[in-house]
């Protein structure tokens, strides 16, 4: 009877809560809060914070893989294998942060040797069947260690990071001594199940996709999984994209060229940032796919961080949606401090009308032009000016209704959950995370300030003034930032009507971010 009581307690979630998943419920909780009560862009912090909430809790059939091959993932040698044919494997239902390499147990040079082999024998312990019987000792985490592998070539891109690859480590684990170096790779169970192959041999010689060790399981993958690939295969963002176009208009672009440099001044956040990270310690390529936050644009600051630094995927597109979600919030004091009291009152005068063949030329250029010009957002800007194109037209207004509906509505949902359900607390409960954070808010206000300041260097040479509350809407999030514009212009002068004069720049910082990341990605790639 005893024994049946601890093993319904194990089968349940209460033992795998952590102080990290509580002090997450409480972040799940403000986001709640300003999305529900204060209605800042509920449309994106509710699909977020829930997602927010399942990722602190002990889910299972949401976010778990499926059993399957586990491959090398550069070309290496195995060094070591622990498992065999019928061994079975577990994989906890919630996961600690786990390392990826050696290196990443170290937290003291010094004591290099002994972090170690103690991780390892930390490890050999709560992984032992003794430990998985004990319902209080499940709480730990940590996933079967399957096997060592090791790199065929360096892959730090720095010197110190080059220094913990080549240290060299002997641990005992599991009855054997293993001779380690700091850029092994440890490969862990990624699925409960048995291993079903006879795995890679040590020694063996392996290329980039080759098999490690095979795991059977009857189980799927979680429902978050699959959803999940949308992100992780670079399909929603451009289809957020494709409806951005639908819903945007850009006959005030058109209408006013100028306010073209408005949108690309607000890039000035994205590469001030990006050598602020560099400073920080942080890679190139982490450093752009962290700049892009300032442009206040979550999809393509997941698209570039899928190409350039996908470990750092989860806080980049919580920081970049978060702080999209926060534009009413975070813009309006900086717009009036760098504005004066005579210049939010200045009146612009109504734009003229854009024809529908402006439009349809405007739409086909910038894809031509942008693409030649940066091929690798051929994906982005394709679909912005697909969905614009669709609008325009007017021979496609099923499709233009589906595109600015239901397309757009149901990827938000899944794009937002998918987000959120990366916001688990050991991946956010840290340091480097933290200065992602504060990073993406720093990016954000350099590119208001910006495109502020932006118009208040031209009206000197302009006969017709730019009201520069207008130039904040430079970055990327449309039509929020326009919005803000408008309210902020209203304020000071009642009749003051800026909202379609602040979609220009609002388009231009679309495209401009775009393009940046497009030149980061090209420039930053390693072939």
């Amino acid at each position: 009877m005893f024994q049946s009581l601890i093993d319904l307690a194990s089968d349940s979630g209460f033992f795998y809560v952590d102080w990290r998943m509580i002090v997450m419920w409480l972040v799940v909780l403000v986001l709640m809060y300003l999305a529900v009560v204060r209605q800042f862009e509920p449309l994106l912090l509710v699909p977020i914070s829930f997602g927010a909430l399942l990722a602190n809790l002990p889910t299972e059939g949401v976010v778990n893989k499926p059993a399957g091959p586990l491959t090398a993932p550069v070309a290496g040698i195995v060094q070591n294998v622990f498992v065999k044919p019928g061994d079975k494997v577990v994989r906890p239902r919630v996961v600690r942060q786990i390392p990826s390499k050696v290196s990443d147990i170290i937290t003291d040079a010094d004591t290099a040797q002994a972090d170690v082999q103690a991780y390892f024998s930390r490890v050999e312990k709560l992984t032992s069947p003794e430990a998985r019987a004990d319902v209080f000792k499940k709480t730990a985490g940590v996933p079967d260690l399957l096997a060592v592998y090791r790199p065929a070539s360096p892959m730090a891109t720095t010197k110190k990071d080059l220094a913990e690859e080549n240290m060299a480590f002997k641990v005992n684990y599991k009855g054997r001594v293993l001779d380690l170096k700091g850029g092994d790779i440890l490969v862990w169970a990624e699925a409960s199940g048995t291993v079903c192959e006879e795995p890679a041999s040590a020694t063996e010689k392996l290329c980039a996709g080759d098999q490690i060790v095979n795991i059977y399981n009857t189980r799927t993958g979680g429902l978050y999984y699959y959803i999940q690939k949308g992100v992780l295969l670079e399909i929603f963002p451009p289809l957020i994209f494709l409806g951005v176009g639908a819903l945007t208009d850009f006959g005030p672009l058109i209408a006013n060229p100028k306010t073209l440099l408005l949108g690309g001044a607000a890039q000035f956040g994205v590469f001030a940032t990006f050598i602020g990270a560099l400073f920080l310690g942080f890679t190139s390529q982490e450093a752009a796919s962290i700049g892009i936050i300032g442009g206040a644009d979550g999809p393509t600051s997941i698209f570039i961080t899928n190409k350039l630094a996908p470990h750092l995927l989860a806080p980049i597109a919580v920081a970049a949606y978060s702080y999209m979600a926060l534009v009413p919030f975070i813009q309006p004091p900086l717009m009036r401090m760098f504005t004066t009291m005579s210049e939010r009152k200045i009146k612009m005068k109504s734009l003229r009308k854009v024809g529908r063949i402006e439009k349809l030329i405007f739409a086909l250029l910038v894809t031509v032009l942008c693409i030649l010009l940066v091929p690798d957002v051929s994906a982005l800007i394709g679909m912005l000016m697909l969905g614009n194109f669709i609008r325009e037209c007017g021979v496609c207004e099923r499709l233009s209704k589906a595109a600015q509906n239901e397309v757009v509505n149901v990827v938000t949902i899944f794009l937002g959950t998918s987000v959120g359900i990366t916001m688990t607390g050991d991946r956010f409960i840290r340091t480097d995370t933290l200065s992602i954070l504060l990073l993406g808010i720093v990016a954000f206000g350099f590119s208001t300030i910006a495109g502020v300041l932006m118009a208040k260097v031209m009206n000197p040479f302009l006969k017709e003034k730019i009201n520069p509350l207008i130039g904040s809407a430079g970055v990327s999030a449309v039509p929020m930032a326009a919005r803000v514009s408008q309210v902020e212009g209203v304020k000071y002068d009642p009749s003051n009507f800026l909202l379609m004069h602040a979609m220009g720049p609002n388009v231009a910082g679309v495209i401009g971010t775009a393009m940046v990341a497009g030149f980061f990605i090209a420039t930053l790639t390693t072939h």
